[in-house]
This record gives structure tokens, sequence and C-alpha cells, in this order.
């Protein structure tokens, strides 16, 4: 199966996750956002997503800066 992870093509063995798609891109345990197909899911989702060949995934990381 593949997805597109952040415009990113990535390839899975088996089934995946939202959770571990996100997972692959930040440790982070808060500020972070995900969206599969354009949809944002909220993250006690995250687990019960599954993703499918073609998605595309969003994954996005608050940053503080000045």
């Amino acid at each position: 199966m593949q997805v597109v992870i952040n415009g990113r093509p990535h390839q899975a063995s088996g089934a995946m996750s939202l959770a571990q798609a996100v997972a692959l891109l930040t440790t982070a345990a808060s500020g972070v956002a995900a969206a599969v197909n354009g949809e944002v899911v909220r993250r006690p989702a995250w687990e019960s997503t599954p993703l499918a060949d073609g998605d595309q995934v969003e994954v996005l990381t608050a940053v503080q800066g000045g």
C-alpha cells in the first residue's frame, strides 16, 4: 500500500493507521494536527483511523518563535 504523507510517497507493507503515519514524522505529544484526504481527524481517532492505498495525509506541527 502506498500513501502520501506531507507530499512524499510512503510504502507500507501492511495496514497502517493514521497514528502510525504521524509517528513516522514526529514524536511530539502535543501541538500536532493531522488530516486524511483534506479532512481533519481528531487525535482520539488517530489509532482507529485506517489508511487506504492512495490516501493523502498531512501532518502539521505547531512551532513557537519570535
